[in-house]
């Protein structure tokens, strides 16, 4: 099982930890994954300024890909968003396959549908899957309570992306519940975590977010999980701004779900980057049970 690794921007700039603990749990569970040094940006931030610069970003990457053979994981669910949207339409639309194809042409370059785009949980739930992610969990969790934060670009456009349903979904609680968690109902659990607007209207933006932090806390979570740079950073760096701001006291720590499994594989927590979260994570491994098939 192997993928083309495409990071995007963020995470190699702002949030390596995201990376690291992906590998080190991907590369455990077998999963290969091929760096592509020409991988650009994928598009998302033009992406109301010049569509088609959008479409040319995404749709490079994609050829590059493709010339690899082989099919992407995405970190990023932002980054996922825009590969998903630019593979459908170039699938679906033989005059503006075309027409991009002869801008890629100039490099060499050609995409004609033949891959697909993934994400890390899509990845971890249908090609990895539950039951061999048990197999490697060394340790479990008892009694810890998290709330899983989806984010947008992963379920919406629904008919586009595919992940999950977009009203009910569940494959990330799922994947959450291997490690021994629960995974809590709360209500705002589908919002959107704020970050969209940061920069634009950044009040809006921590209210957003303090509203997710408000509902997630009163439902019971321990912590928050997420699966994207975006967000994460919107519950960590934004709340830490928040918390400094606002004066409030509804701190609620944010936790990279390949750091959630690690640790239940049996990686230490420093490996997996929780020493560099800007909110202090606490001692989540008060949670752990050992079993006594390991501890003998």
């Amino acid at each position: 099982m192997k993928f083309a690794l495409f990071l995007g921007c963020n995470i190699p700039a702002r949030l390596t930890l995201y990376e690291s603990s992906a590998r080190a749990v991907l590369g455990k569970l077998g999963v290969g994954l091929v760096d592509i040094k020409e991988f650009n940006c994928c598009g998302y931030p033009v992406r109301n300024l010049d569509f088609r610069t959008f479409l040319l970003s995404s749709a490079r990457n994609l050829a590059l890909a493709a010339k690899e053979n082989l099919n992407v994981i995405t970190l990023c669910k932002c980054c996922f968003g825009s590969l998903k949207k630019v593979d459908h339409l170039l699938k679906k639309d033989d005059s503006l396959r075309k027409e991009i194809n002869s801008i890629l042409h100039r490099e060499g370059l050609k995409y004609d549908g033949e891959i697909e785009v993934k994400h890390l949980l899509s990845v971890l739930y249908h090609e990895v899957g539950i039951e061999a992610i048990k197999e490697k969990i060394e340790r479990t969790f008892e009694g810890l309570k998290i709330a899983t934060h989806y984010g947008c670009h992963v379920l919406r456009p629904s008919q586009i992306v595919q992940f999950d349903d977009p009203v009910a979904p569940s494959i990330f609680d799922q994947l959450v519940e291997v490690t021994g968690a629960q995974s809590i109902y709360w209500e705002r659990k589908l919002e959107c975590c704020g970050a969209p607007v940061w920069g634009i209207n950044d009040n809006l933006s921590m209210d957003l977010t303090e509203k997710k932090l408000m509902d997630a806390k009163k439902s019971g979570a321990h912590y928050l999980c997420t699966a994207c740079p975006y967000c994460q950073m919107q519950f960590d760096t934004v709340q830490k701004m928040i918390l400094s701001t606002r004066g409030t006291n509804h701190h609620l720590s944010s936790l990279l779900y390949p750091q959630l499994l690690g640790l239940c594989m049996g990686m230490d927590g420093e490996s997996l980057g929780l020493t560099m979260h800007q909110l202090p994570v606490g001692i989540i491994e008060d949670y752990f049970i050992i079993p006594k098939i390991a501890q003998t």
